[in-house]
Formats: structure tokens, sequence, C-alpha cells
């Protein structure tokens, strides 16, 4: 059973809940993490959402989603639900959006509510979608993806609309964007999540 962390609107935790239950027209406000994967000639990995998925489904958003587990470091939920849902392994990554947040309504009242960090991965192999996550994928020049999005010849995802325009503010080869490393990373985002620090730090579980 997969679980989100439940936050405070200062993004401290307060407890999980079931996935499959929590997204509905109240959703609460939770963690969650982006990624934008970029092949080895700068290519941008764009997916079509699986369509059996609650929350958009079928739609063309960024390369990957999801949410970390209780006492799971956000970089670690990034790195296996690259591997889960597209089969990768990033030889450079980082984060260049450490305090992206937004809230989204669906049509049908559904709502995404998230503190949701953005990843920025390179890799040097074509995915391997699961089709339980992933319906189609396709590798895209960065700036032209830009375009589609901006003359809505592309439906996307809203929170991967809302991360475009923070992103498109950042250097035009996104290989030369200010990202946040490991060791680098806000506090907040290197250890355990939905463990209080004292606990963390008594575990010795600190990053």
């Amino acid at each position: 059973m997969e679980h989100v962390i439940l936050v405070d609107e200062s993004g401290i935790p307060l407890g999980s809940a079931d996935k499959a239950s929590v997204h509905d027209r109240q959703t609460p406000l939770h963690l969650a993490f982006s990624c934008y994967v970029f092949g080895p000639g700068g290519e941008f990995l764009v997916t079509r959402r699986a369509t059996g998925k609650r929350t958009w489904p079928g739609i063309w958003t960024n390369s990957c989603c999801g949410h970390p587990q209780p006492g799971e470091k956000m970089a670690d939920a990034m790195l296996r639900r690259l591997s889960d849902e597209l089969g990768l392994t990033p030889h450079r990554w980082g984060m260049a959006l450490p305090d992206f947040r937004y809230r989204a309504v669906m049509d049908d009242g559904i709502v995404e509510n998230e503190i949701c960090p953005v990843f920025v991965a390179f890799v040097d192999d074509d995915p391997a979608p699961n089709p339980a996550e992933v319906d189609d994928y396709a590798w895209i020049d960065w700036r032209g993806f830009g375009s589609l999005v901006r003359t809505e010849a592309l439906r996307i995802s809203p929170w991967c609309r809302l991360q475009l325009t923070e992103l498109t503010s950042l250097p035009g080869n996104p290989a030369q964007w200010p990202m946040l490393t490991a060791d680098l990373l806000p506090r907040r985002w290197r250890e355990p999540l939905g463990v209080p620090a004292a606990a963390a730090i008594t575990s010795g579980k600190e990053g």
C-alpha cells in the first residue's frame, strides 16, 4: 500500500494516509515531487500519464512524479520512482525548485494539493515505461516543449504548466541550471520524511 505524508502549511509532517483514499474534493496538503529528465543530447522526456490514474489520467506531463513514503528521503523517493516508472537511473541529478507548491482541481472536482520540490535528472538511456504508470513518452526539444505549452498545442498537467513558468526563467540549457545536489539540499529534504528531527538524529539517519 502506498501512502502520502500529510503536512501543515509550514510543511511539518502531521502523519500519513493511504494514497488511494486521500485524493478527493478536499485533498489535504501532502508531500510529493516532480522530476524533469534530460537525455545525452539535451532532449526532454515528456510522458503521458496512464489512463488508470485517479488524477489527470491520460494527460501529458513532466517525466516523473511521485510521493515520498514515511521514513524515506525525498531524493531516494525520486530515484525509486524513476526506476519503477521508467526503468531509469540518472548519472547526474539535483533539485532545481526546492519550494514549489501548488493546488489544482480537476473538472470532476478532484483536488491535488502538494508541496512538491522539483528535481532535474540526466540519463543516457531510453526509458522502459511501467504501463501502470505511463501510457506513452517522447523525447522533445526543451524550448520546443515550452512553445507547445504556451500555444496550448499540447495539453499538460497543471503542475507541469506552473513548474514550467519557473523553470523557463533559468538558463536555456538545462545542463547549466543551478541545482542543489544531495549534500546541498535544504535540511527538510535531506532527512527521512515524516520522522521528527530528533528521532532522525537519534537513529543516525540524518543526511
